[in-house]
């Protein structure tokens, strides 16, 4: 649940209240350290089992606990796979229904949320052999139990849903349910949020910006949006043009895939005065970046929902992404945004179509990009129907 996690552990927070609000209370178990400093600050209990032990993140404490507690939910949700929570919620879930006839005990509904983990982008990648074997390996001796005998898989998005069709054999859901995502709507935009964010990038000052906010990682495509910013300002000093900034915002920076995004930034002398790493940005200062920028970039290679999407979306920010961002349908039947291939070609072009757009077009797109949010992603609707699904 630690913040700097990504959108998983925000998407829970992001939805608690409107479910509090609609008459459900939630727990979180998590495999977090119970020293860590983010625990203690949510609305709702967090359970941190931790700290987990090596890749498969395993705990002693987790099924003890699990087999304790589980009969006080109505519901539980394994969120993400691959680790040793899914494994555990279901040999506990599996040990109860075993014993359910005989001892009459009530048994929760189990449903998976995977997250996008199901996304056949994860056996492909070139980069992800070996662990696209491991994955192939766990997924024939444990996961496709988990996922098989549940009473449904939940999806964020109907891309996502049929994506995960298409990743493993023996893949036989007794449901697949597409139950949406949703945020609640951001802070009244004040001038004290843009202050907050210019202290974090003073090097902005008053000047326009493109945003990326996401965690700087290879899977994002930092790498191809920095090369794509470097040719398009060798085209705006050719013909003595002044194009926006660009802010590169998210944790990652001290991994050595962020290192390496530094010096790449660092290896174009003609974008030094113009590209800054913020790091990770919260509260005020995170939504004074989102309201500030002039619109919002991310040419992922795969985003599963892509929760800083919505929530630039949610500002009335044009967003401009790759196809690979499962939400990409919705954003571009929606006028909300620029859709392009995720390499850097498509980047390329992605930019050079978003400068060269009048300020008119750019104002339809920002009014066609807070409706996406509206009818797609307000946290109200896809909290309600979340519910109703998981009820049924």
């Amino acid at each position: 649940m630690d913040p700097a996690s990504g959108g998983p552990c925000q998407g829970i927070r992001n939805s608690n209240p409107e479910m509090v609000r609609l008459g459900s209370s939630r727990e979180v178990v998590s495999l977090d350290d119970p020293n860590a400093a983010f625990l203690g600050t949510d609305d709702f209990p967090i359970h941190a089992l931790g700290p987990a032990i090596g890749p498969w993140q395993f705990t002693s404490k987790l099924r003890p606990w699990l087999f304790a507690n589980i009969g006080r939910f109505d519901v539980i949700i394994i969120n993400g796979l691959w680790i040793y929570s899914s494994y555990a919620g279901w040999r506990v879930m599996r040990a109860l229904k075993k014993n359910q006839a005989d001892k009459k005990e009530k048994v929760p509904k189990l449903f998976v949320m995977p997250h996008g983990m199901l996304d056949p982008y994860f056996q492909r990648a070139a980069d992800r052999r070996l662990k696209a074997l491991r994955n192939l390996i766990y997924w024939w001796f444990i996961e496709k139990k988990v996922v098989n005998e549940a009473d449904g898989v939940l999806f964020t998005c109907e891309t996502e849903l049929l994506l995960a069709r298409e990743t493993f054999s023996d893949y036989h859901p007794k449901k697949e349910i597409n139950v949406g995502y949703g945020i609640i709507p951001p802070p009244e935009h004040t001038g004290q949020l843009k202050t907050a964010f210019v202290e974090k990038c003073p090097g902005v000052g008053q000047d326009e910006y493109l945003l990326f906010f996401s965690r700087v990682h290879q899977k994002k495509g930092v790498d191809i949006l920095i090369k794509a910013y470097a040719a398009i300002k060798q085209q705006a000093i050719a013909s003595n043009r002044i194009i926006p900034k660009l802010v590169i915002s998210g944790p990652g920076l001290k991994t050595l895939f962020g290192k390496k995004m530094t010096r790449l930034a660092d290896s174009f002398p003609e974008i030094a005065d113009s590209v800054f790493f913020t790091g990770m940005l919260t509260g005020n200062a995170k939504w004074g970046a989102l309201y500030g920028c002039q619109a919002f970039v991310l040419p992922s290679h795969q985003e599963n929902f892509g929760i800083a999407v919505v929530e630039a979306l949610s500002c009335g920010k044009p967003v401009l992404i790759s196809n690979q961002i499962n939400i990409w349908i919705e954003i571009k039947d929606g006028g909300g945004g620029i859709v392009v291939p995720d390499t850097l070609e498509g980047t390329i072009a992605m930019l050079n179509q978003w400068l060269n757009l009048s300020d008119e077009d750019r104002r339809k797109m920002a009014n066609c990009a807070l409706h996406v949010f509206k009818d797609y992603f307000h946290i109200e609707p896809s909290s309600a129907f979340f519910l109703k699904a998981i009820a049924l």
